[in-house]
């Protein structure tokens, strides 16, 4: 049960809610004590929140004309850091931001789920790391 708490939390985080998930896999870190699978379900849950932000942008991009002044200056924007940009995602406000970019620039979807994931992923073992070195 913690663990399908774990990736509804990890979930929600992602989204535009004011969520961390670092505290409740810290807790499953420590009531399981193994790091792998809690870190995998983190980082899962973590993701698919993020592509539905990437999804809601783009939809709500589609919904602007193509020739939008505003939906041109986003793309540029991202264009110039590019998508390893996509890294900083798990940064609070910051990376919610960075994720409806690049849907709103319509970043291909595998490099946004690549780039994304890899930053997620490397945040929830850093904690994992951290937490097993305090146990």
């Amino acid at each position: 049960m913690a663990l399908v708490i774990l990736f509804a939390w990890s979930f929600a985080a992602a989204t535009i809610l004011p969520l961390a998930s670092e505290v409740p896999l810290a807790m499953v870190i420590r009531q399981s004590g193994q790091w792998h699978v809690p870190v995998a379900v983190a980082t899962i849950g973590n993701v698919l929140g993020a592509c539905t932000t990437y999804w809601l942008a783009k939809a709500a991009t589609a919904a602007v004309p193509s020739g939008s002044a505003r939906v041109r200056q986003v793309a540029t924007r991202l264009a110039s850091y590019g998508p390893p940009v996509l890294l900083l995602s798990w940064v609070p406000i910051i990376g919610d931001v960075l994720v409806a970019l690049a849907g709103a620039a319509a970043v291909p979807f595998v490099t946004f789920v690549v780039w994304v994931s890899l930053g997620k992923l490397g945040r929830y073992i850093a904690v994992a790391l951290a937490v097993a070195s305090t146990s």
